[in-house]
């Protein structure tokens, strides 16, 4: 009997160890996942189409914040304290660059995070003047043309590919660790843009040299990649049309004898309603990419779903 209990009493010590070298395990397996956590990149995007584009490359080895709700672009963005809170604690900041975010110096000057690290992704990319001048980006990828370049690069997709490019070097840089995966996610995303390319051009050809009016100056990137001309009623989205500038569109019109004019989703058709109506034409929706949906913004792929969208629509102010 006395040898039971001691065989039972040993059996009740060697449980207790096992247990707490269970709990020991666990704790070690907790701390070694925190650890993993806290290793992976921190990084502040600015709006949609930086974010989807990011996203695309960063993968799981980094956690991609939206500076800029996914439902405003960055001409209605007004920052908050939480904006300067985000900037302090990222580790990269990825923008479009080429004046496009003009608040941005201001905030990441109020956040004072030293080791911030910002990705340009205009830098080396060919631009636009605002008269349709070209010029090349300034060598340190700065926003000194502000005001005279068309900063909507992102709307050709070739263009997009350096953008992509930009943000694997960037992100590769400040994180070597994870360069395999963010060179073999950015090689496969940037084929889907040159495959996008090559089906948009096939589709515009038969309108090369055609005119296109939009609402707002986004269009020339897109248009010069696929010979064709674009033309807007303002300069950015926040302007009212004058007279004049609805005289000159509907002379462009008429001229070019256009079927539908081309609205942006934030506008919806009450920018061209009347003006559509006088000239007989339709009004059809050209979406920039500047704002979307909170589920929209987490999925790449969105950037091919709405550019195959406008073409359509562009296709139809044709009279395709």
């Amino acid at each position: 009997m006395t040898s039971f209990l001691r065989f039972k009493s040993l059996l009740t010590v060697s449980g207790a160890l096992l247990f707490l070298m269970a709990l020991a395990s666990c704790g070690n397996q907790k701390t070694a996942d925190s650890s993993s956590e806290q290793s992976t990149l921190n990084v502040v995007t600015t709006f949609l189409p930086i974010t989807l584009f990011t996203e695309a490359v960063a993968g799981e080895c980094a956690t991609v914040t939206a500076l800029i709700p996914p439902n405003l672009g960055p001409h209605d963005f007004q920052a908050t304290p939480t904006d300067i809170a985000a900037l302090s604690n990222a580790q990269i900041l990825v923008k479009n660059g080429l004046g496009m975010e003009y608040f941005l110096d201001k905030l990441t000057d109020s956040a004072e995070n030293k080791s911030l690290q910002v990705i340009d992704t205009s830098r080396g990319v060919a631009v636009i003047k605002s008269d349709d001048e070209e010029n090349e980006n300034g060598a340190d990828g700065s926003d000194q043309n502000q005001g005279e370049v068309n900063p909507h690069i992102w709307l050709d997709p070739l263009r997009a590919v350096q953008q992509v490019e930009n943000i694997r070097d960037g992100l590769v840089k400040a994180d070597p660790g994870c360069s395999d995966g963010y060179t073999k996610r950015a090689a496969a995303y940037a084929l889907q843009l040159k495959e996008l390319n090559t089906a948009i051009a096939s589709q515009l050809k038969p309108f090369r040299g055609k005119t296109f009016i939009a609402f707002h100056d986004f269009a020339p990137y897109f248009a010069e990649r696929y010979d064709l001309k674009a033309d807007f009623v303002v300069d950015v989205p926040e302007m009212n049309p004058t007279p004049a500038d609805l005289q000159r569109v509907s002379t462009k019109v008429q001229q070019s004898q256009l079927k539908a004019l081309l609205s942006e989703p934030q506008e919806g058709d009450r920018s061209f309603n009347a003006l559509a109506e006088d000239l007989g034409v339709n009004v059809v929706t050209f979406d920039p990419l500047e704002t979307g949906s909170e589920e929209a913004s987490k999925k790449p792929d969105t950037y091919f779903t709405v550019m195959k969208s406008n073409v359509a629509s562009l296709i139809k102010s044709f009279g395709g």
